[in-house]
């Protein structure tokens, strides 16, 4: 039997470096950083003025596992709106922390609009989209003063696209007098991270105390991604936002923030993260929430839901059949979820398999905690179940799918 101590072994040899050492920071009651779990979250697309449409959609992105939920605040209808939408939220039972995403005019709103502030859990500032010139560090004091007034964390986001262009400037004057110039990408990222960490310094000699405070430096390339925030990590103790700024959508999007999130999270980098994808015209915008929690779960940093392992298919399973089971299954669980977790807590470790043939099919059933092997093409209807590694019942027929649904229930209910 592993032990809590062979299982810390075994994810040090995982993640050798450990979890990074970060500042905890509380937002509207969940912790970013310190030892607390990796935070998932998430962003509306509607205009936030339309208070009945972003209620329904942050209501949705908090049901399907969005533990913060950001919305944007750039008008005054935007900043009216939200106590309302927060006092909606409530009243409907959906208890998530609101961050308000500012831009360009934010001190402004913040000031003239207080109980904006008071309904907000989190305030995201850009010093790139911060005044200009002169302007530039009056109208980040005052921010910031906004934050400390309503005694909200921070979250100082530079994005490549919207990077302080002064700053930039005048880095790029200074690398052309060098002997031998850094490559514009390198100058590029540095200019991210100064951007990030004096703003944050800046910050706390306005009176944000450093564990009010969350920094970010996001790009849209994987490798770009990747160097600044090993860089970022490295410089500072700050809790880190992870997340590519464009990812793009469906297929590529999900595949760039995985590869780009998996690299950082295994070596300890990453206290919150957000998949910002690019969803299809009238598509559901929770998929951005299930992409991320599966990219926590699969490297083993939060477990959120039974595990389904299926077999991809071959020669011997030219059938649709296990597919659809395995659809089935998966769905069957998800909608089961909500119940189990209230009255069955541990659920979210099991491990169920859905195989398509004979070859692989019994020994990965064998290591599931219930598993059915499904014959394959061509062969007899017969698909042995296993539980705890055991046979323990054959199905037949044409009710396979309704027969091994019960006694995954059988099993959630007799195990957690």
């Amino acid at each position: 039997m592993e032990t809590p101590e062979s299982q810390e072994a075994e994810s040090r040899e995982i993640f050798p470096r450990g979890r990074r050492r970060s500042t905890a920071v509380n937002v509207g009651g969940i912790t970013i950083g310190g030892n607390a779990p990796i935070v998932v979250q998430s962003m509306t697309d509607v205009a936030t003025a339309r208070i009945t449409e972003v209620t329904a959609q942050v209501a949705a992105l908090a049901r399907a596992g969005s533990e913060l939920v950001r919305v944007t605040v750039n008008d005054k209808a935007a900043a009216r709106a939200v106590p309302a939408i927060a006092e909606r939220l409530a009243a409907i039972g959906v208890e998530v922390p609101l961050v308000g995403d500012f831009h360009f005019n934010g001190h402004t709103l913040l000031e003239r609009y207080p109980e904006c502030g008071e309904a907000l859990s989190k305030l995201r500032i850009n010093p790139g989209n911060i005044g200009r010139g002169e302007l530039r560090n009056s109208e980040f004091t005052r921010m910031v003063e906004c934050a400390c007034r309503f005694n909200k964390p921070v979250r100082i986001g530079v994005n490549w696209g919207s990077l302080d262009q002064d700053l930039l400037a005048r880095r790029l004057d200074n690398n052309a007098a060098r002997p031998n110039p850094r490559s514009l990408a390198e100058v590029t990222r540095g200019v991210l991270v100064e951007s990030a960490l004096t703003s944050a310094a800046r910050a706390e000699e306005i009176g944000l105390a450093h564990n009010r405070i969350v920094v970010s430096c996001k790009l849209s390339n994987v490798t770009e991604l990747i160097r600044v925030y090993r860089r970022l990590a490295a410089e500072c103790d700050y809790p880190l936002h992870l997340g590519l700024t464009e990812a793009g959508m469906g297929r590529k999007g999900t595949v760039s923030s995985s590869a780009a999130l998996a690299v950082l999270l295994a070596e300890g980098i990453g206290d919150t993260i957000r998949v910002s994808l690019t969803p299809e015209p009238d598509a559901d915008r929770t998929e951005e929430v299930r992409v991320a929690r599966e990219i926590l779960q699969s490297l083993g940093l939060r477990v959120f839901s039974p595990d389904v392992v299926a077999c991809p298919g071959c020669g011997r399973t030219d059938s649709s059949y296990f597919r659809e089971l395995a659809k089935e299954i998966e769905g069957y669980i998800n909608e089961r979820m909500d119940t189990w977790k209230r009255s069955h807590p541990g659920v979210e470790n099991m491990t169920v398999a859905v195989m398509g043939c004979v070859v692989n099919g019994p020994g990965e059933s064998k290591n599931a905690n219930i598993g059915i092997s499904l014959p394959g093409s061509g062969e007899h209807p017969v698909a042995p179940v296993y539980m705890d590694g055991k046979k323990s019942v054959t199905l037949r027929g044409n009710e396979i799918a309704e027969e091994f649904k019960s006694l995954v229930e059988e099993y959630v209910s007799s195990h957690y």
